[in-house]
């Protein structure tokens, strides 16, 4: 009897000595949830700046950061994979926030008058007024609204009003710096100081640049393109050109309604859309010196424009080379295929946002007959519509931005100032899909397949799908200079801050969440 009591209180204790060691395991293993759970939210805070110390912090150091949650791939794979092709990335709740910070001194009263001449085309212009604004504001000057480039290569005729609303214009500003559409009389005829703004140049600079003041009332900029850095400058400074940009330089009226029907109707097609900036324009093949695909004769004529077009400084340009490089834009067959690669069905509705493409129909047909429902402005729009933009590139080509900013997904063929421009206004407005190719590696599988080691199929899409999947619009910080670069030439090889303004107009915090 004892021998089984004793038998028993061995089995019991046993028993509680199991149990005990469960419920500590278990509170351990607990606790290790907890503690790690802590971990991750603490550490993707540190990665999430907001607008008290985003001046400070850099946001977020991956091209593209995957949400902390993915569902089940084999339920929702259809589902998936159209958020992947057309819905934007995650992108952590940000926002704009182009308002001005508490301690942002607004304009005074002034005697001094800013003129200046926009150069280059639609984009070129829009940024450089951007950064003129900003000039403006800090040299404590009166802008008088710009003048638009009449001379460059495509001879568009159009003064301010006739592409932006000039009212509009004028009264967004009104607490940054003083618009007015004229000088007046009293200093129409006085002497003027003629300036050619060093680029890239720093707040510093333009405050030394106000000893003009001593001599001159007016001062006359040449260029307005790249007059501020992209980095290091003042936040107010950097949200005051995303305020022009954005929200002051609306188009105006006879463009925005217009550009918003055709957007509409795009959308009544097919419910979503890519814009393509394609560009395989006469110049741009010219400029760039890039031939590849085209006749001798085409080459030829080339060869020819670029030779007799002064501003373009070089003028012996290796073709091949270019190409390896990706220094030249993606032909349409190209495109074509890396779309198909990533998985855009046939039946996709691609707006072409471009001038006139080179070889015309002819082509275009390779990137037809993988996507038919190609569309342009003079289809899309009703008849007697284009009347008025006729004759007017820059008219046009704010057609084509609108329509680009509002697609469900834009896709340049090449870099350029439409493409950054149009770039960085999507990310100001949530990051919206924008597929920036890799030329030079797309053209390594291009090459492939011209040798007979590659084709269309399952294995190339892989292939795309990898090389482009951190290229679609995420939220990542501004690029800085190309390593090794020193001296003013490290400017050249920085993100323009245009092509993504963040952090400075993109935040977090959902209490600063702005109208």
């Amino acid at each position: 009897m004892v021998k089984h009591r004793s038998s028993s209180r061995s089995i019991v204790s046993s028993f509680s000595l199991t149990r005990l060691f469960s419920i500590k395991a278990i509170s351990l293993y607990l606790i290790f949830i907890f503690a790690f759970t802590i971990w991750v939210l603490v550490f993707s805070s540190t990665n999430i700046q907001t607008d008290d110390d985003q001046h400070h912090r850099d946001l977020i150091d991956s091209e593209s950061i995957p949400p902390p949650y993915l569902p089940p791939r084999k339920n929702l794979q259809k589902s998936n994979e159209n958020t992947q092709l057309w819905d934007p990335p995650f992108s952590f709740g940000l926002h704009p926030c182009a308002n001005p910070t508490p301690k942002y001194k607004e304009f005074s009263e002034s005697d001094h008058y800013i003129t200046v001449r926009s150069n280059g085309g639609l984009n070129q212009m829009r940024t450089g007024i951007a950064d003129i604004v900003a000039v403006a504001h800090i040299m404590n000057a009166t802008l008088v609204i710009p003048e638009l480039d009449k001379r460059s290569f495509w001879q568009d005729s159009s003064v301010f009003s006739d592409i932006f609303d000039e009212e509009h214009f004028i009264k967004s500003l009104k607490r940054d710096v003083k618009v007015i559409k004229k000088l007046p009389k009293e200093v129409e005829s006085l002497p003027r100081a003629r300036k050619h703004f060093t680029s890239w140049s720093s707040v510093g600079y333009y405050e030394e640049m106000t000893h003009l003041w001593k001599d001159y009332k007016v001062i006359h900029v040449a260029k307005s393109d790249s007059r501020l850095a992209n980095n290091d400058l003042p936040i107010d400074i950097q949200r005051l050109r995303c305020r022009v940009l954005y929200r002051g330089l609306r188009f105006s009226p006879p463009i925005e309604t217009l550009g918003q029907k055709l957007v509409e109707r795009l959308k009544a097609r097919a419910g979503r859309y890519i814009a393509l900036h394609l560009r395989y324009e006469k110049d741009m093949l010219a400029f760039t010196g890039c031939t590849y695909g085209l006749t001798d004769a085409e080459s030829e004529e080339l060869r020819v424009m670029r030779e007799s077009t002064s501003h373009w400084k070089i003028k012996s340009i290796n073709s091949t080379e270019q190409r390896e490089e990706g220094l030249c834009p993606l032909t349409p067959k190209e495109v074509g295929i890396f779309l198909k690669g990533l998985g855009y069905p046939q039946s996709t509705v691609i707006y072409i946002a471009a001038g006139d493409i080179y070889g015309g129909d002819d082509r275009l047909s390779e990137l037809k007959s993988r996507f038919p429902n190609l569309v342009f402005k003079e289809t899309l729009a009703l008849k007697g519509e284009l009347k008025g933009f006729t004759g007017h590139a820059t008219k046009t080509a704010a057609l084509d931005y609108i329509i680009s900013v509002e697609s469900d997904v834009f896709v340049p063929s090449h870099s350029g100032n439409m493409a950054r421009a149009v770039e960085g206004h999507r990310r100001f407005l949530g990051h919206r899909r924008t597929i920036t190719p890799d030329r030079k590696g797309l053209v390594k599988l291009f090459s492939k397949m011209e040798r007979g080691q590659s084709r269309e199929g399952p294995k190339l899409s892989n292939l795309v799908k990898q090389m482009l999947q951190d290229r679609q619009g995420a939220p990542r910080r501004r690029k800085g200079p190309t390593q090794g670069i020193k001296g003013r030439a490290r400017f050249r090889t920085e993100e323009a801050f245009y092509e993504n303004p963040y952090p400075e107009c993109i935040c977090s915090s959902k209490q600063h969440r702005e109208p």
